[in-house]
């Protein structure tokens, strides 16, 4: 059976190496690198190391990124066949290295061996003079999801490595945070050529030039500067209806709500038809606000949660467009009307048979 041994060169020079693992590299002599674009590997050069890089797969599949890591885990796998590899990236390996999992989700026999090495989030961390207890969250500067960030806690958007990609993560991160929010570039963290940037959300792609070490930092939210999260809108529904919130609100009933439920859905309605955005946007906000007191109400009851009613919600929007999620084919709103009208149909005669048992 192969085998592979992956090491961390650490986030910048040979001296953030640990020392087991530069031990490692010299009695191998040759090692495989993810990218020669990296301090480390052109100091190991200098003293004789092999190093043979992939930065030509880099090159060859430029226009189709996504094929460039599986290329990388293969052509390591079948050398693993017939000689002992040692694989080395930057950082740590079991921090955001997609080839690394890759290779761990072999096939082929293949033992694979995490050596270790240092990641770059410690050092990134002091620069920024941040202590990460409250909790941190690490993203891919090409895999920015908004609406997944957690505002109150540490985020660090890694491989900001050209302006245009900064651009595409400032984009994305002014959909939740303010334009003006303070946040830091931080350029070879560790590293003797550590450069830290403290500016506004909106300039952080002012910058020029190929940065294969650059992060971001963006510090957390305070609770009343999160307006853009639904966590904040549930914190202030729970304070609001509980012990201490108020009195009002803690009278009601489901009975006692419903006429401003169907008076906030009437000016929604309104609002549209005279194609009054702003006046919309407030109205479905409203509407909202009367769907979580309604949850919080059930779930104070013993009735129902909110999370019962996202669970069911969700389990119908997945279950009702299998053309969306599952590769059905429906092309055409009439194809989908009948397609929904056979699901629902499904869905009542296993209703019916559920009733029955």
């Amino acid at each position: 059976m192969g085998k592979v041994t992956v090491i961390g060169l650490g986030p910048g020079h040979m001296d953030q190496i640990p020392v087991g693992i530069y031990r490692m590299i010299l009695e191998a002599g040759t090692i495989y690198v993810r990218t020669s674009q990296h301090p480390a590997v052109k100091e190991l050069e200098q003293e004789n190391i092999r190093c043979l890089s992939y930065d030509s797969v880099y090159e060859r599949l430029e226009e189709d990124f996504e094929r460039v890591y599986p290329a990388i885990a293969q052509d390591l796998l079948q050398r693993a066949q017939t000689e002992e590899v040692i694989y080395a990236v930057p950082g740590h390996p079991m921090v955001a290295e997609k080839s690394v999992q890759l290779l761990l989700e072999n096939t082929e026999g293949v033992e694979v061996e995490i050596a270790g090495g240092k990641s770059f989030l410690d050092d990134l961390f002091a620069a920024v003079k941040v202590d990460p207890v409250d909790g941190f969250q690490l993203v891919d500067a090409l895999d920015v999801h908004p609406d997944a960030l957690n505002l109150g806690q540490h985020v660090i958007v890694m491989q900001v490595f050209n302006s245009f990609v900064a651009g595409e993560v400032k984009l994305s991160l002014m959909e939740k945070y303010p334009d003006e929010h303070q946040v830091a570039l931080v350029d070879a963290a560790g590293t003797r050529e550590q450069h830290v940037t403290w500016c506004p959300l909106y300039e952080i792609d002012r910058f020029d030039g190929v940065h294969n070490l650059l992060s971001l930092y963006v510090p957390p939210l305070e609770r009343d500067a999160q307006t853009r999260s639904f966590e904040t809108l549930q914190y202030y529904i729970d304070a609001i209806t509980g012990e201490e919130g108020d009195v009002w609100i803690r009278e009601q009933t489901h009975e006692s709500l419903l006429p401003y439920l169907r008076e906030e859905t009437e000016e929604v309605v309104e609002a549209f038809m005279e194609d009054d955005i702003d006046h919309a946007v407030e109205e479905l906000g409203d509407v909202l606000m009367q769907i979580l007191y309604h949850t919080n109400l059930g779930e104070k009851e013993g009735w129902f949660s909110l999370e019962d009613v996202l669970e069911a919600i969700n389990k119908k929007l997945r279950r009702r467009h299998p053309h969306v999620f599952d590769g059905v084919i429906a092309r055409t709103p009439e194809e989908v009307d009948a397609l929904w009208q056979k699901i629902k149909a499904e869905e009542k005669r296993q209703e019916r048979e559920d009733e029955n048992r």
